[in-house]
């Protein structure tokens, strides 16, 4: 991409010491720029970020509002957002290193139009004078940010000489994974382990895509590969809905580990099966193609459309409910999935956006709300039948603890056990004490592209 050429302009005071920024006479009204080559994708892009650093906005949702961009520039716009968030402290400290006054706080967007811009110089492989040219011209499209042209323009421009030395420099401060949540990991798994998990979740990871038929031939025509468990991986997908197989239904995208709990339950054929809290519907799909008579329920009737969408499109049937799973009449089951809410921090390889939304208090919050449905699915479970717990979380208290503190209160429910013979490659995911652990790091298979997957918690329980 070629950014559209500009002549130089004088500028005042710059915050950075190198030139631009607003004039003595004050900022200078926005220049809505040309639609030029780029410009959408990138314009996207701000508009995404911002809403998720300053409007509490979740990376998917950031992204409804697209407004009919191609699917390149679309796709474009999610990458940059992403490696922005993936790479958000380092970004930051590189930037305040230029910035001898700080960003302007009367202009909070103009620090998401750098992020923008230095997540392409720092980390993707964009020409340089595509991201500095079209990041200015972000700026002076912005009524906001307008007068702010020249400083953006200065700090990308110095990025683009002194980028690797600073970005070395603010890489071995390790600011990328929020101070709580490596204090947290630490404390669990240890130093060399919570090094590990910071590490891979600077990268983007792999499709991942559970399949209803032989693997083999799938990871073949994708060009990807088969993991222990059956899953297939795949490293250059493209845009997901143009790959082969995916309007005739043939596989959906889930990750590795999430593909995990639905198969603790063994063979399901036959058995009326609840999925608990089902939306956006894998674990339902995994459930419905093994032949089990599947409820999924879930309290967001927004986010079952979707679940019935994937349904209709992979040609799988399920009692779809809307209901709160704490307290939802239903049943009684053979058996439950029950993959709670949680914080979500075993997901942030693919949900970036996480680690700076969540605090330290959300993790109680959502183990109060988990004791709930696990003591409601055990209600609802027949004598004799089979609940597999689950989260996508790191955090002790929404997993392990869960399942102590169950064990300890109610007589009627005992642990059965994961071992290795439930499911093909995950002898090394086995507590102790018979429980399902993944982190992040887990599964190095070469470079950290091919590696890695979810952070999951699961258990089995069964009710006397």
């Amino acid at each position: 991409m070629k950014a559209p050429s500009r002549p130089n302009r004088p500028h005042g005071p710059s915050r950075s010491g190198s030139g631009g920024g607003p004039g003595p006479r004050g900022p200078r009204p926005p220049q809505r720029p040309a639609q030029s080559a780029g410009l959408p994708a990138r314009l996207l892009a701000a508009d995404a970020l911002d809403r998720i650093l300053r409007g509490n906005a979740s990376l998917e949702d950031a992204f409804i509002n697209d407004q009919g961009l191609e699917p390149r520039d679309r796709a474009l716009a999610f990458r940059i957002v992403a490696t922005a968030l993936r790479r958000l402290g380092t970004i930051r400290a590189v930037i305040a290193g230029m910035l001898d006054k700080g960003a302007p706080k009367s202009a909070p967007k103009v620090e998401t139009v750098l992020l923008v811009g230095a997540a392409q110089i720092l980390f993707m492989d964009v020409p340089d004078h595509a991201a500095v040219g079209l990041s200015v011209d972000i700026a002076r499209g912005d009524i906001t940010t307008g007068g702010f042209a020249g400083l953006i323009n200065a700090v990308l421009r110095r990025l683009t000489r002194e980028g690797k030395e600073r970005l070395a420099a603010a890489e071995a401060l390790n600011l990328d994974t929020p101070e709580w949540l490596r204090q947290r990991w630490t404390k669990a798994y240890g130093a060399e382990k919570a090094k590990a998990m910071c590490a891979i979740l600077a990268h983007e990871p792999a499709l991942d895509l559970t399949v209803k038929g032989d693997p083999e031939k799938w990871a073949e025509a994708l060009g990807g590969e088969v993991l222990p468990t059956g899953t297939v991986r795949v490293l250059q997908a493209g845009a997901v809905r143009a790959l082969p197989g995916y309007d005739d239904g043939d596989w959906w995208v889930q990750d590795a580990a999430a593909a995990i709990p639905a198969r603790l339950l063994g063979d399901v054929a036959g058995k009326s099966v609840a999925d608990m809290c089902a939306a956006p519907g894998g674990k339902t799909a995994q459930l419905a193609a093994a032949g089990a008579h599947v409820t999924a329920i879930d309290r967001s009737g927004q986010r079952l459309v979707r679940l019935k969408e994937n349904l209709d499109r992979l040609k799988l049937k399920a009692d779809v409910r809307e209901g709160d799973a704490t307290s939802i009449a239903a049943g009684p089951f053979d058996a439950i999935l029950l993959d709670a809410p949680c914080s979500a921090t075993g997901t942030l390889r693919r949900h970036p956006d996480i680690a700076w939304a969540k605090r330290p208090g959300d993790v109680g919050t959502m183990a109060a709300l988990q004791a709930k449905l696990i003591d409601h699915a055990l209600d609802l479970l027949k004598s004799g039948g089979t609940l597999v717990y689950a989260t996508c979380s790191l955090e002790p208290e929404e997993g392990e603890d869960q399942i102590a503190r169950v064990l300890k209160e109610r007589t009627d429910v005992t642990r059965v056990k994961i071992t290795a013979e439930d499911v093909p490659g995950i002898a090394a995911f086995i507590t102790p004490q018979g429980d399902l652990r993944t982190l992040p790091c887990d599964w190095v298979r070469g470079e950290p592209e091919r590696s890695g997957l979810d952070g999951f918690f699961a258990a089995r329980l069964s009710k006397r």
